[in-house]
């Protein structure tokens, strides 16, 4: 895994901007901390950090090939999981190799296959292609947006990178935020809008397009997407198929020159993989799993039980690793340390994101990476089985706005008069919610139940997804860890998006076809527990400590963002809350502690950022 950056600019020398194409590069350190690189021409500018997995001793970038005269440079973040198999297909048709990393194959097989390359890769990637001949840039990200990939089209200008860091350090990528940008942080989240960047004149590459960028302009391209078809199967082959193609998915992905562990929480998705896992390295004599979980100090003395977080995990992680035999690690983390790794999170993520899941799970990775530089989790497996309450709840199946944005009208209420009117919140999520709806492949003849339920699968798959596995890619890469995520594979969510829901919740269960997929292979208590996510802390004085933040961000006249909030309604919040307090910051997603958490974010992505707003 690694950090890519660059940028084209067809009236400049570039040769002589060498320095701007360094500090775009050293934005991303954190995401590869083995190695820099960069490469310069006239016009086309390309950096690169590398987080060594595959063929450490080869494979820096960026890589540099030729056929004949023409040059080929590629600057490349991500795995491909069927890289040997693209590798034997292109040696029969002549082409040769020097390493054993999948950089060369994805390079090679441009030049072999140009553009359709992209539908041949079997893997999580964000990469940027250079044709010195052609003086022409191919980039192109993963089906499903497992690695980020923003870019900047200004006149004859064009600058690409995996964070918004790295593009901010160009001086024509500048931190201005508009209406569009606010709406997106304080009223359609935490699913941010599929391809939009926050910032003026910046947007991500969507998930399953690639796009071609030359003198002429740029064109972009959608190269995947889910399409709609009859699922005959029965029960008993769909459940066969399901566990074929997860225990095909996790063996590609174990494939590693470094150590690999994985993330266990003890529920259904989690000891699926590490159980595979398991299987896996007894099969070929590779020794014991290593597994982590993360926890807090006292929770268990605070947990309370409710919808979003049935149970707790700890007994659960005991049960799979006696029963597995891994060699487990435990992590647990204090209110103190969670408070400040808000800050690093915001930086992290170059955004606000969510509060204290994303610091923990940014001080989770740190622990991680002292052991393993590779880990395998469950993130993707709820969107796309259907695992979420408010797939199984009537008030947001029959809501005509998304699931996650039942209290926009609430929410709005806390932001200044002016800045609600500005950006208009319900018309905000409104008109993404349509666009979203417009989208949605219905398959023909199906019911009224059939097509609400794919249109929920759908928004899940393309909104809040892609929420978690930018959390997870952040986080992760911040602590120079790689995370994979199997779940996230396109042969199994293309699968799985066809299975009619009838099926996947066999057994009158929630995930009900993964359940029995996974018969014989998780123990059956396991196979029956209720979901319950990625754990919160809830001890008191979380709540205590970022309350006294946020009233120091309201005590301090130059905080900026005092002039997009209601100050004395936030006050009175964090001056009356206690602990049983559930604002709807976020719908159902955000107790009062995560709503003050998440507005110091915000400040502090201001403030850190110098963000204009205008």
């Amino acid at each position: 895994m690694c950090g890519i950056t660059g940028w084209i600019d067809w009236t400049s020398d570039l040769t002589k901007e060498s320095k701007h194409l360094e500090r775009m590069t050293e934005q991303l350190a954190p995401r590869g901390p083995d190695a820099s690189g960069t490469w310069i021409s006239g016009h086309c500018a390309l950096g690169h950090r590398r987080l060594a997995v595959i063929d450490p001793d080869h494979g820096a970038q960026p890589m540099i090939r030729y056929t004949g005269d023409d040059q080929y440079v590629i600057v490349y973040n991500g795995e491909l999981y069927n890289a040997q198999e693209i590798r034997r297909e292109l040696e029969n048709r002549g082409r040769t190799f020097t390493t054993t990393c999948d950089t060369e194959v994805l390079l090679v097989s441009f030049m072999e296959w140009g553009r359709a390359c992209v539908e041949k890769l079997n893997g999580i990637f964000a990469f940027a292609i250079w044709d010195t001949t052609a003086q022409e840039l191919f980039i192109a990200r993963d089906r499903l947006g497992v690695k980020p990939l923003f870019y900047s089209k200004q006149g004859d200008l064009f600058v690409f990178g995996s964070e918004l860091k790295s593009m901010l350090a160009h001086p024509a990528v500048q931190p201005e935020v508009g209406p569009e940008g606010l709406a997106e942080i304080f009223v359609i989240g935490p699913a941010r809008t599929p391809g939009h960047g926050i910032y003026k004149h910046v947007q991500e590459l969507r998930p399953g397009h690639c796009m071609v960028v030359n003198a002429a302009g740029a064109k972009t391209i959608t190269y995947w997407q889910l399409r709609s078809s009859e699922h005959t199967a029965s029960v008993e082959e769909t459940a066969e198929q399901v566990r074929e193609l997860l225990r095909d998915t996790v063996e590609r992905q174990l494939v590693s020159d470094v150590p690999v562990c994985t993330l266990l929480s003890g529920g259904l998705d989690s000891s699926a993989l590490t159980s595979l896992a398991v299987r896996y390295y007894d099969r070929n004599g590779q020794g014991s799993v290593h597994t982590y979980s993360v926890d807090y100090r006292d929770n268990d003395k605070h947990f309370q039980e409710h919808v979003f977080q049935p149970n707790s995990d700890a007994p659960w992680i005991e049960r799979m690793t006696s029963h597995l035999g891994t060699v487990h690690h435990s992590i647990q983390f204090d209110t103190p340390e969670l408070a400040a790794a808000l800050r690093d999170a915001t930086i992290a993520r170059d955004l606000p994101g969510m509060a204290d899941v994303d610091a923990s799970l940014l001080l989770f990775c740190r622990e991680i990476k002292q052991g393993a530089t590779v880990a395998i989790s469950g993130e993707a497996a709820d969107e796309i089985f259907g695992g979420y309450p408010w797939f199984h709840r009537e008030d947001a199946l029959a809501a005509d706005t998304f699931p996650w944005s039942l209290a926009t009208g609430m929410r709005a209420g806390l932001l200044s008069p002016d800045i609600a009117e500005w950006i208009r919140p319900q018309e905000y999520i409104g008109d993404r919610y349509a666009e979203a709806v417009a989208e949605v492949p219905y398959l023909d003849g199906v019911d009224e139940t059939s097509r609400r339920m794919q249109r929920m699968s759908y928004l899940n798959i393309t909104r809040f997804m892609p929420t978690l596995l930018d959390r997870k890619d952040r986080m992760s890469m911040a602590a120079g860890l790689e995370v994979r995520v199997p779940f996230c594979d396109h042969r199994l969510v293309e699968y799985v998006w066809n299975i009619p829901w009838e099926i996947k919740t066999v057994g009158d269960r929630e995930k009900g076809i993964l359940r029995k997929a996974l018969k014989g292979i998780l123990p059956d208590d396991v196979l029956t527990r209720k979901k319950s996510p990625y754990p919160k802390t809830h001890n008191p004085n979380y709540l205590e400590t970022v309350r006294r933040m946020i009233l120091e961000v309201l005590d301090d006249p130059s905080s900026p963002l005092l002039p997009l909030i209601a100050s004395k309604k936030v006050r009175k919040l964090a001056e009356q809350a206690t602990q049983a307090s559930h604002l709807p910051w976020f719908g159902q997603l955000m107790s009062s502690p995560q709503l003050f958490a998440y507005l110091v974010q915000v400040n502090t992505w201001l403030k850190h950022y110098r963000v204009r707003i205008s």
